[in-house]
């Protein structure tokens, strides 16, 4: 099967592991994802209670044994705590694409994290899941998520309008899209 997920991949950057995440970390993810502000283009309303970070964990993992995706905790080097998620939902591998998501707690933003661990998750998605597009769905107002897609050289394919009821709203989002080949450019580059 093109891109089949056996066992799950530890990814490693400079400053990062990026791992999966175990009910063990439902603290953590309460933690950021009560937040407002990070949950204010996430299309939930904020967690307030263990069990929505459970909930939150077993989408994770379902979305793992049904091959639709792969959802990897962020977590410093030499800390475990996970301080975010990032990975693919929406992966059909018929077509070989993928959506890309992705959340930090506030007390990280911008220090470079977010984009240090989308960088690996692409590459990942790229060389082992066979994916020949990767696409980012994100709300106008979302400037900071936009900026940090299009530092990874995605394009925005324009609006998709009312796209999707979230929080009792239509919410309109734009596409982006990053295609191998122009990774694969921007990188022989580099």
């Amino acid at each position: 099967m093109t891109g089949h997920v056996k066992r799950f991949p530890i990814l490693e950057t400079k400053r990062l592991i990026l791992r999966k995440i175990t009910t063990d970390d439902a603290r953590s993810i309460l933690s950021y994802l009560s937040d407002k502000e990070v949950m204010k283009y996430f299309g939930l309303e904020p967690f307030q209670t263990l069990e929505d970070a459970l909930g939150e964990i077993a989408w994770y993992e379902s979305i793992l044994h049904e091959q639709t995706g792969i959802r990897w905790g962020i977590t410093l080097k030499g800390q475990d705590e996970v301080i975010g998620s990032c990975g693919f939902h929406q992966w059909v591998p018929k077509h070989h694409r993928a959506e890309i998501g992705f959340e930090l707690s506030k007390l990280y933003w911008g220090q470079g994290i977010a984009s240090e661990a989308i960088r690996a998750v692409i590459q990942y998605g790229f060389e082992h899941l066979e994916l020949q597009r990767i696409q980012a769905l994100i709300e106008p107002p979302n400037i900071p998520s936009q900026r940090l897609v299009e530092k990874q050289g995605f394009i925005s394919e324009g609006l998709l309008r009312s796209y999707e009821y979230t929080c009792g709203k239509f919410d309109d989002l734009y596409m982006y899209s990053l295609l191998k080949r122009d990774f694969d450019k921007i990188h022989r580059s580099l």
